[in-house]
């Protein structure tokens, strides 16, 4: 294992602010490379991000080239649609499954970069929506790494720091405006012993990585549930051992609980207005034969109308009660 101390920081929505505000307090020789996750559209280009965080700190921040080698004291941003991840030397740039519903997404490159260096990352989540970067940051842990967190009053969305620090054993919790001065400590530090890397860890890098994704794969990591991937439509695992609820499909997808749930909040609605559709169809249809016909058949055909439009009342009650509530759920920045 490479002794190169390493950053790696995951945020999402609010993360332009709160990484321009981090870069300003770097030093020129900040003696690490720093990785970042931060949750884009995949129709973006990232280049606005760059000339930020190139304007507002005095390290170089570039988007990377597959198998590009890292080198300390530079700052490397996910390109839109594409994991970033590292090994002992070098960058990884993919087009794996998305994880949280999300491509570039946090865990794989806290995975990645927890089997790689173990004891010598630190890893930082800051502001954002649901929890992507919780399951990398305890992998990050178990690897024997040290994690810190935004203080979640302290973040534009507070939702990522505080899942983490749920769900995860955080070393550190601090402000923003304390965050530059912590990193720069701590690496500067001397690791103590390094674990094992944990197994599971290891397959579900590789999984990310795409050396490895299939149904042997995903039954080492867990067991088999009665639920859809809401990406691809397989059936998935619940991953066992974990700090919490997480599944994976034999594809690559990956997801939290919670996101799992937005998804599927989502595909509901979805399902609710391809309903509503076809149900007032059906109605116009019967209505219209009910207008070209006479006596007992007109009858038959306005009742069987009237009871469609039964059907549609209460699937609009449906969505007119849920599409607040569903929208406020799924409105993730990616």
């Amino acid at each position: 294992m490479k002794q190169t101390a390493i950053v790696v920081i995951g945020t999402s929505a609010g993360g332009m602010d709160a990484l321009t505000r981090l870069v300003s307090q770097f030093s020129e020789d900040f003696p690490a490379p720093v990785f970042v996750v931060n949750h884009v559209a995949a129709d973006t280009t990232g280049k606005s991000l760059l000339r930020v965080l190139n304007r507002h700190g005095p390290l170089e921040c570039t988007e990377p080239d597959d198998g590009q080698k890292f080198r300390p004291g530079r700052i490397y941003l996910a390109p839109a649609d594409h994991h970033l991840m590292i090994d002992e030397e070098t960058i990884q740039i993919t087009k794996g499954a998305r994880e949280n519903r999300s491509r570039p997404s946090i865990d794989p490159l806290f995975r990645s970069a927890a089997v790689a260096h173990g004891n010598r990352v630190t890893g930082v989540v800051l502001t954002g929506h649901l929890d992507d970067g919780t399951a990398g940051l305890n992998a990050i842990h178990r690897c024997g790494g040290i994690c810190v967190v935004q203080d979640p009053s302290d973040a534009a969305y507070p939702d990522m720091p505080s899942n983490a620090l749920q769900a995860t054993e955080v070393d550190h919790c601090v402000p923003l405006a304390q965050l530059g001065a912590l990193l720069t400590e701590l690496v500067r530090r001397k690791p103590g012993r390094q674990p094992a890397i944990p197994d599971d860890v290891i397959i579900e890098a590789r999984i990310a990585r795409r050396v490895l994704s299939d149904l042997s794969s995903v039954h080492t990591l867990g067991h088999q549930v009665p639920f859809n991937c809401p990406d691809c439509g397989g059936v998935l695992w619940e991953v066992e051992n974990v700090e919490s609820l997480r599944y994976r499909c034999h594809t690559g997808h990956a997801f939290t609980a919670g996101v799992l749930l937005v998804a599927q909040t989502a595909k509901i609605e979805e399902t609710l207005w391809s309903a509503l559709r076809m149900f007032e169809e059906r109605k116009n249809l019967l209505v219209r034969m009910a207008d070209t016909m006479t006596g007992s058949q007109t009858r038959s055909l306005s009742e069987r109308a009237e009871e469609f439009g039964i059907h549609i009342q209460r699937i609009r009650a449906m969505l007119k009660s849920g599409t607040e509530a569903v929208f406020d759920e799924a409105e993730v920045e990616r």
